[in-house]
This record gives structure tokens, C-alpha cells and sequence, in this order.
């Protein structure tokens, strides 16, 4: 499995943020559903390994992040989308992308010919040259998902990467992300249900901190049967779910 987790916890003072989650996940494209303040964002970036745990174990790619030598390796073959991408408004979108392949210690040598295909695979190949400053809000979550992609990464991280996508662009990046999970670990945390049942193997549906459900996008959709609480299947399911987990 390259993600393992064994009771892990985060907490901020008080609050726990992530509250003794057990999980593993191996080579394809995982879900991570839930409501706002579920504990998604800090989960994975404690995966990212911006965040250490506060308890439990945690090993990515068969590594302990917790070990500075091996963090590094870790994040060298690692891909990470946050859900607020800052940028420099004045580097091109090719410079951009070339800038997050050093600091992931690609071989300069390799660093163009990546840095031109992840740009092809998000469609931004005819904005490479384009100041950061002009392009719209979707084209600027598709550079960050090129930054994300361009090591061609073992572990693949993305924090709500459709928002700002038009409709088209969101069909065109779920066919990416099945494409990467033939041979990658994505993890995708989203509210967008059907992003989840139109390109992940595997769900998990979290909020308090906790995963309240782990299995595939139909387990989930059969768990809404007989409920009226959503237009879709699935979205049946996932209310269904949550409902159930109510004190």
C-alpha cells in the first residue's frame, strides 16, 4: 500500500482535526467525500506531509515521513494540490511548473520536455508563454494541477481541483485522473459527488474527523436506497450515510 495510516490523529489545541483514522490505500483513484470542516483538508495535508500527526502512525510510499531523510524522497515523488494555490503573477505558466519540478529535484535535463507535457495534459500547451496575471480562475487551477503532475508522481494529492473548471473541463480532467490511476495513488477530496462516481474505484466519506464509510462509488450508492435526500444515487447514499452517523 503506498498510503498507511494507523490510528492517526491531528489536532489544532483543542480541536481534533483528524480523529484516529485507520486506512490504506494502494494504486488507483480514491474519493474523499464529506461536508465542510469533515477534517478532508487537514487529512491530506498531513499526506503532503506539511502537517506532522499528532499521534498514530503514518508511512507513504513505503516510507516514515516523520524520518527528514526519508520525507525527502517522499516528496520528491509526490504530487500535491492544494485547495488555495498561491502564485507569482508575473511567471509564465511554463515557469511556474518548471519552478515546482526543481524543488521536487527533477533532473534539470528532464525539467522542459515535463514541464511541455504536463502543461499538453491540462490543455494549457498554447499558454505556456502566458503571464499567470492573465489567465482566468480554471486555467489557473489547471497550472496547478500541472505542477502537481509534472514529476509524474507515485503519490498524487489533489485538494478540490475542479473548482473554477467549466463543465467540459471537468470530463476532460476526470479522464486524466483515470489515466493516472492505472499506475499512481490518487487521492481526490471533494464535495462534488459525481466527480466521485465518474473517476474513483474507491470512496471514503468523512466528517467529525472520522471515516464513516470505505468501499466503491456503488457500495456507497446502494447504501441510499429507500432515502429521499438527493437527486442522484449517489448523492442518495452519501446523505444516507451521513444521516445515519447523527447523535
Amino acid at each position: 500500500m503506498n498510503v498507511e495510516l494507523d490510528s492517526l490523529t491531528h489536532c489544532f489545541g483543542r480541536k481534533q482535526a483528524v480523529a484516529g483514522i485507520d486506512l490504506s490505500i494502494g494504486p488507483g483513484v480514491f474519493g474523499l467525500l464529506g461536508p465542510n470542516g469533515a477534517g478532508k483538508t487537514t487529512l491530506l495535508r498531513t499526506l503532503a506531509t506539511v502537517l506532522s500527526p499528532t499521534s498514530g502512525r503514518l508511512r507513504l510510499l513505503g516510507r516514515n515521513p516523520a524520518k527528514p531523510t526519508e520525507r525527502r524522497e517522499i516528496r520528491r515523488r509526490l504530487g500535491y494540490l492544494p485547495q488555495n494555490l498561491g502564485y507569482y503573477p508575473a511567471f509564465t505558466a511554463f515557469e511556474f511548473v518548471e519552478y515546482f519540478a526543481l524543488l521536487k529535484d527533477m533532473p534539470p535535463k528532464q525539467v522542459p520536455r515535463a514541464v511541455a507535457a504536463a502543461l499538453e495534459r491540462v490543455e494549457l500547451g498554447d499558454h505556456a508563454r502566458s503571464k499567470l496575471r492573465t489567465l482566468s480562475g480554471g486555467m489557473l487551477r489547471r497550472v496547478g494541477i500541472a505542477q502537481a503532475i509534472v514529476n509524474d508522481p507515485q503519490l498524487l494529492l489533489l485538494d478540490e481541483p475542479t473548482v473554477g473548471l467549466d463543465p467540459l473541463q471537468r470530463v476532460t480532467f476526470r479522464t486524466l485522473l483515470r489515466s493516472m490511476g492505472e499506475s499512481t495513488t490518487v487521492v481526490v477530496s471533494t464535495h462534488l459527488v459525481e466527480d466521485v462516481g465518474a473517476s474513483c474505484s474507491q470512496v471514503g466519506l468523512m466528517a467529525g474527523g472520522r471515516i464513516l464509510f470505505r468501499g466503491t462509488p456503488a457500495e456507497l450508492t446502494a447504501r441510499g436506497e429507500g432515502s429521499t435526500v438527493g437527486d442522484a444515487p449517489l448523492e442518495r447514499g452519501y446523505s444516507a450515510v451521513l444521516a445515519e452517523a447523527q447523535p
